[in-house]
């Protein structure tokens, strides 16, 4: 594969019941996704291989996004959901790192009460677990604020690996003092080389589709490749999210129109980073997959 790899796409089925916080008031996107319906579009974006990500805290999600890699060759690896808090957890993760999709590992950590449930010690010793394991552990936050909590996680856990999602919900096209607070709690999580970011979800956390421009979104991106540089950034369409900002095709071009950075930059947010990052390559089964 020498495409662009999407490092943040999405598939759920809602009538497993795992997928509670996705209410009627999400209007398009308040139904069920699967890969097929991607395949298209992405196809014409030049995306020729996807890091499945789960949306749901549960071990159902997981299992559907594993099924999913073993029936898709596009599907480059799986960031799982795992029992961060749970004593059973290191059995649960031998066995998820036994199908070799397993790359990563993320918690729906903003939909939480306790907005400082990382760094509780029961889950300290889960994600310590994860590191020991050479996963990188995805954050979704809410907000910026919860971007705070990065520089803590890497002095509490040395050798763990953290992937911000979708630049911590930065404000797009929101106000300057806004905008500072998050450029400074940006720069602060971004001080460690062993944090990245995904230009991901950018557009979709701002609203419907006329509600951002590429003028809102050109000096995020500026921000975040000051801060991390191209090496430490990867592309994430955030599919089938991306709907509510008015599809991948437009969420994927006004990124592409806002970014300006030089063709060997571009390679590692298209490719390059998300391959050193998850490791992609390195655990998928050497057999072939089924069609």
């Amino acid at each position: 594969m020498t495409g662009i790899i999407d490092a943040h796409t999405h598939i759920w089925d809602r009538r497993t019941g795992d997928y509670t916080w996705l209410t009627a008031e999400y209007g398009p996107i308040h139904r069920d996704f699967a890969l097929e319906d991607f395949a298209h579009e992405r196809e014409q974006l030049g995306v020729d291989a996807v890091v499945l990500v789960q949306a749901a805290d549960t071990a159902g999600d997981t299992d559907r996004m594993l099924a999913a890699a073993e029936r898709h060759r596009e599907v480059a690896g799986v960031v799982a959901w795992l029992p961060l808090a749970d004593p059973g957890l290191p059995r649960v993760l031998e066995q998820r790192l036994a199908t070799r999709r397993v790359v990563g590992v993320r918690a729906l950590v903003h939909e939480m009460a306790d907005r400082e449930w990382l760094l509780r010690s029961d889950v300290a010793a889960g994600l310590d677990a994860v590191a020991a394991a050479e996963l990188p552990f995805d954050l979704v936050t809410s907000g910026p604020e919860a971007l705070s909590l990065v520089p803590r996680l890497v002095e509490r856990h040395p050798t763990l690996r953290i992937v911000i999602d979708h630049l911590g919900k930065p404000p797009v096209g929101g106000d300057a003092e806004f905008f500072a607070r998050w450029r400074a709690l940006l720069r602060d999580a971004a001080a460690s080389p062993r944090v990245a970011a995904k230009l991901s979800g950018l557009a979709s956390a701002v609203g419907p589709p006329d509600a951002w421009t590429v003028a809102g979104l050109r000096p995020v991106v500026d921000e975040a490749v000051e801060a991390f540089g191209a090496e430490r950034l990867m592309y994430g369409g955030d599919w089938p999210v991306s709907t509510l900002a008015g599809g991948c095709t437009r969420v994927f071009e006004g990124l592409h129109e806002a970014l300006d950075v030089s063709a060997d930059e571009l390679a590692h947010i298209h490719r390059g980073t998300a391959t050193r990052w998850y490791r992609l390559g390195e655990r998928a089964k050497d057999e072939t997959r089924t069609p």
